[in-house]
């Protein structure tokens, strides 16, 4: 499989990686910037870092200053030991609770694929990086690149301010936008989720003014206030809509049941239908997982709500 290559913006190209899942094209990405110096940020799943590796050589690229990963979830991090080493002067940034799996992996992707399955091997299992490789995230700031702590979709996730644009990752969740115009965005909060940290991720976002941003599902707009903005409000009204209507019970009907009513009444969800049928079952995976997030959430949160890590 040859990568897709597309030039977004001055120096901003969008590397576009498809594992051999069905139903994954046109989901996962690495965005290269090219200046002095140059920086990637995620490298996708381990299956196709032979795709990365291409489009990198294609691009002319034979420098990186450093590795931008905004969490170390297998589609975002898992080429990651391919990638450095054939980078070996290039910083990799990650969160320091990450960085741990991914000096030693092997706990990684055995949880990996307790979780995922199939799916965990579709993506394909990780390659150890030595350990002074690695900057922590936590306080990161060099070459105008400012890493900010944005849990949510994962407890060790990282967004990046850049001189290109911001680099949000999942901290909104999954956005796409078709042809007329035609907005799609999904909560990305899998198990265990904490909604407090989540809004709080997001608030810290917006204040940060962003017109240009990337979503790491699935590309980049010039309105990034205005997605964070109207991403907060799905959360509220994912909360809402499955406390007052579910409340507490957990198991595969209650996610049918929820899936089934949130795309009828989720304005942002109205899009759905636009996938092809590969894409909507993926969609209909991870829209599970979401929804068994906001389950755990609101079961956990019956007497006081309890701090995100």
């Amino acid at each position: 499989m040859e990568p897709k290559i597309s030039a977004v913006k001055d120096g901003i190209y969008q590397i576009t990686l498809t594992p051999p899942i069905e139903g994954f094209a046109d989901f996962i990405s690495a965005w290269l910037v090219q200046g002095q110096p140059s920086f990637l940020v995620d490298v996708g799943p381990a299956s196709s870092a032979g795709q990365l590796l291409t489009a990198l050589d294609t691009l002319g690229v034979t420098r990186l200053g450093c590795i931008l990963l905004t969490h170390i979830h297998l589609d975002h991090a898992g080429a990651i030991g391919q990638v450095s080493a054939r980078f070996p002067q290039a910083r990799i940034i990650c969160h320091e609770k990450g960085i741990p799996h991914l000096v030693d992996p092997a706990q990684l992707w055995e949880r990996s694929r307790k979780v995922l399955g199939a799916l965990a091997d579709g993506y394909g299992p990780l390659d150890p990086v030595p350990p002074e490789r690695f900057v922590p995230a936590q306080g990161f700031s060099a070459d105008g690149i400012a890493a900010l702590i944005t849990p949510g979709h994962a407890p060790h996730h990282v967004s990046y301010r850049t001189p290109a644009c911001l680099f949000a990752g999942e901290a909104c969740g999954v956005w796409y936008r078709f042809a007329g115009g035609h907005e799609y965005m999904r909560p990305a909060t899998p198990p265990r989720f904490f909604m407090n940290a989540a809004i709080g991720s997001i608030d810290a976002l917006i204040a940060c003014a962003p017109t240009r941003m990337v979503v790491g599902h699935f590309g980049m707009l010039e309105d990034g206030t205005g997605l964070l903005t109207r991403h907060r409000e799905q959360l509220l009204f994912w909360e809402k809509w499955i406390g007052d209507r579910i409340g507490r019970p957990t198991g595969e009907a209650t996610v049918s049941r929820c899936m089934e009513g949130l795309l009828a009444e989720d304005p942002l969800l109205s899009a759905f239908d636009q996938f092809p049928p590969p894409a909507q079952q993926r969609e209909k995976y991870f829209m599970g997982n979401s929804i068994n997030g906001f389950l755990g959430w609101i079961r956990n949160s019956e007497g006081g709500r309890r701090k995100g890590e």
